[in-house]
């Protein structure tokens, strides 16, 4: 446990430095696209703590597929439920999302089709690399055999 912990710390702290950039990223974006001028000092910490947070959790929260005894899709559940409340949390207090009930569906909505997207691209790509791998050591075995 203690070791999965430590992983989750080390994990969080890589990707939370990037938080701060992320969120220049987002307002540069919104500067030239809604021609967001200015900013309070408010709005500005406020984004760098909750992204640096959010960042944090988010690399963190990739330890989870190191517990072995714990099944894929308890993991997937727990990491995307986890990710959900906390972007979630993030877009409201940041008010980025407004508060109600069609905005929280949308967002929810898209966050769950860009969360099965991802997940559909890495089975593919690790099922592919599998049959190939598999399909080296068939070759392998068979060249032996020749022998």
């Amino acid at each position: 446990m203690k070791r999965n912990v430590l992983e989750f710390i080390r994990r969080g702290m890589m990707a939370c430095g990037l938080g701060p950039i992320i969120l220049a990223v987002l307002y540069l974006i919104l500067h030239h696209r809604c021609n967001l001028d200015t900013l309070t000092v408010e709005q500005v910490s406020m984004g760098i703590f909750s992204i640096s947070a959010l960042a944090f959790v988010a690399g963190g929260m990739n330890a989870i597929y190191q517990i072995e005894r714990l099944p894929l899709m308890a993991a997937i559940s727990i990491h995307g439920g986890i990710l959900y409340v906390s972007y979630l949390i993030t877009y409201l207090l940041n008010d980025w999302l407004k508060w109600g009930v069609l905005p929280v569906l949308v967002f929810s909505c898209i966050f769950v089709i860009g969360y099965l997207v991802i997940w559909v691209a890495i089975y593919v790509i690790i099922k592919r690399n599998t049959a190939s791998l598999n399909e080296k050591l068939r070759q392998k075995q068979h060249n032996e055999e020749d022998m």
